[in-house]
């Protein structure tokens, strides 16, 4: 399968950098922003998630001990990794407080590998869906995670609350002394009257600072432990992998760009230049001689002329796209093919974006050049569909085995189609037939 995929998701602008840059900022930015409460956010949250978790599952195994003999007591125990699969799900959502970077979930490969199951009722569906989750690598290393990550929730809480109570320490002294009462620090220091409490007072601002940077960084710590853990080297291997992969097709596309540039700057010169100078030489001939012969040679010359710009025109951007859409370009292609091709088009009332139906058509003629030369067809299908997403499928009846690594263009086809966030399919056993799917996204950009 040749496949390509654009699409990118970019942070907001005020969470570009995550909770470590904001630190290495300096205290004016870094104090006046909201990271400090993000980051109190963040322990508290996972504090109460990973106690919730703890509970949870201390529930599950004593049930499931007690209730082995029934076989209820097996799913209540294979519902504790499967737990902490969820937990895990929720810690990767938040690490998106305090990192912009993406965390995908390990899970999604997996499940795309597994083929969908709709047999048994719903017990029967469910149970398998545990199962397989239960046997998957990535939940055992997502229960590895949960169960210290449950013990730290607690240093979460604590860092917590003891920071939120030294905050309100001095001003809970304020109130406490306007209440009749003393307020110790030590055997040698009580404060009865409020204006002793005042100069304490004055600590406060000094306190919620060092609150404030506690909390980022247990927090930035914590959400580093939770990425390492979660997201792991491979999944960022992956991503590093796939930047790559966008990165050599937009410079493959470039040179693309430029090969094509050259190419009709040579047709221009070798074609149609060459055709409008003998045009010029056989129209002074006719001025000089009045020669009806050399007069009728103008106007074929004229008309050879006028042919071949509006097949380098039509090569560039076909004016039938422009005026009627991406059906009747296709629809065009088919009655040029050297093969017959049948054309089935569901669109619907609502045009693509230009950009769109221009990469879906020369993706088109791409593929149906292709056939004709390559593949022995004796008849080919394209089929094209709008709706959230516009797709096109060529199918042909040839003896298969295309191979993207053998220079038909598909590489540069799929490489036009990643500009636009789209993908291409291929399906090509040897034998036939070769099924060439174009997907782009409903809009572009």
């Amino acid at each position: 399968m040749v496949s390509s995929d654009m699409t990118t998701a970019e942070p907001p602008a005020e969470d570009s950098g995550g909770v470590w840059q904001a630190l290495a900022g300096g205290p004016g930015g870094f104090l006046g922003s909201l990271w400090p409460l993000r980051a109190l956010g963040y322990l508290l949250a996972g504090g109460v998630l990973g106690l919730g978790w703890l509970f949870l599952a201390v529930g599950l195994v004593v049930v499931g001990i007690l209730l082995l003999p029934t076989g209820i007591g097996v799913v209540a125990l294979l519902c504790v990794p499967a737990s902490a699969a969820g937990l895990a799900g929720l810690e990767r959502r938040r690490l998106r407080w305090l990192d912009p970077r993406e965390a995908p979930s390990p899970h999604q490969d997996a499940s795309a590998a597994e083929p969908e199951e709709s047999g048994g009722n719903a017990a029967r569906r469910a149970l398998r869906s545990l199962w397989r989750r239960t046997k998957s690598p990535a939940t055992w290393v997502e229960f590895g995670f949960a169960v210290p990550n449950a013990l730290l929730s607690l240093l979460d809480l604590l860092v917590a609350v003891l920071g939120l109570g030294l905050v309100a320490s001095q001003p809970f002294a304020l109130f406490t002394v306007l209440g009749g009462d003393q307020v110790m620090y030590g055997e040698s220091i009580v404060l009865t009257e409020p204006h002793q409490v005042l100069p304490w007072l004055l600590l406060t601002p000094v306190f919620a600072a060092l609150a404030c940077y506690l909390f980022a960084g247990l927090a930035g710590m914590r959400a580093a432990l939770a990425r390492a853990a979660l997201v792991g080297p491979r999944r960022e291997r992956e991503l590093d992998a796939r930047l790559t992969e966008v990165t050599a097709s937009r410079a493959r596309l470039a040179d693309a760009f430029e090969v094509e540039r050259r190419r009709i700057e040579r047709d221009l010169h070798d074609g149609a230049q060459q055709r409008l100078t003998g045009l010029i030489m056989t129209l002074g001939l006719a001025k000089l001689d009045a020669d009806p012969a050399l007069v009728a040679k103008a106007q074929e010359e004229a008309r050879a002329v006028l042919t071949e710009l509006r097949d380098l025109v039509r090569g560039i951007h076909p004016s039938v796209l422009t005026d009627r859409g991406l059906g009747a370009a296709i629809e065009a292609l088919a009655e040029r093919s050297p093969i017959p091709v049948r054309v089935e088009s569901r669109l619907g009332a609502r045009r693509p974006a230009e950009a769109l139906e221009v990469a879906a058509y020369f993706a088109a003629a791409e593929a149906l050049t292709n056939v004709a030369k390559h593949s022995g067809a004796s008849h080919a299908t394209v089929a094209i569909l709008g709706g959230q997403a516009l797709t096109v499928e060529v199918r042909d009846d040839g003896r298969g085995g295309a191979d993207p690594d053998r220079g038909t263009g598909l590489t540069g086809l799929a490489d036009r189609l990643a500009v636009h966030g789209g993908r291409l399919r291929l399906s090509s056993p040897q034998g036939g037939p070769t099924v060439v799917r174009i997907e782009l996204p409903g809009t572009d950009g």
